[in-house]
């Protein structure tokens, strides 16, 4: 073999190994975007399952609270805000805005579900009210899973954003198109704020 034949293998031996490292690096990228996408439609499951039970909730609570027709309205007005932004982020999880959009839209809603749930609290006859009762029960059921389906799809979007944005990584998930992706964080004011205990 001559000097200049020996070079050509050891490059061309390069060329291969590098070229399989650098598909490993694409494919376990691959592989953890089509992880979290997964995880986003188990949360696009629950999400729909909630905006199903708002309507009825809503319309069981129209005959006892005639005079809150605008809490009413407001979450009908959410809950339709949030499912169109549901619908855009579910036909993308990738989309970082989409995604966005939808957190934004899921705390207006969870705030104006708040409002009306303070507010039934006033009608002894509606808490009372076996349907109710159901609409509540089945709407906290859902909530539960909405918190275990957005947990691992945090969980999803941290290994990804993290394998994504480690050395050597971060030098080619540019250049393939993994963008970062968001985790799924509504900003519930109630959430954040320690419940008050006070004795009378």
């Amino acid at each position: 073999m001559t000097p200049v034949l020996i070079v050509l293998v050891v490059l061309l031996a390069i060329v291969v190994v590098l070229g399989l490292w650098v598909a490993g690096i694409y494919n376990s990228l691959v592989a953890l975007r089509n992880r979290f996408k997964n995880a986003f439609a188990q949360i696009d499951v629950q999400l729909k399952r909630r905006y199903d039970l708002i309507p009825n909730l809503v319309e069981t609570a129209k005959g006892y609270m005639k005079h809150e027709s605008s809490t009413l309205e407001a979450v009908i007005k959410a809950r339709n805000i949030a499912l169109a932004a549901s619908q855009s982020a579910a036909a993308n999880p990738a989309d970082g805005n989409a995604v966005k959009s939808l957190l934004s839209a899921e705390s207006g809603l969870t705030g104006a579900l708040s409002r009306l749930m303070v507010v039934s609290e006033q009608y002894p006859d509606l808490k009372a009210n076996q349907n109710m009762m159901q609409l509540t029960e089945e709407l906290t059921a859902t909530e539960n899973k909405v918190s275990f389906a957005r947990q691992a799809y945090n969980d999803s979007v941290m290994t990804y954003n993290t394998r994504r944005e480690t050395f050597p990584n971060v030098i080619f998930a540019g250049m393939f198109g993994f963008l970062p992706a968001e985790l799924f964080k509504i900003d519930d004011p109630t959430e954040r704020n320690a419940p008050k205990v006070q004795f009378a």
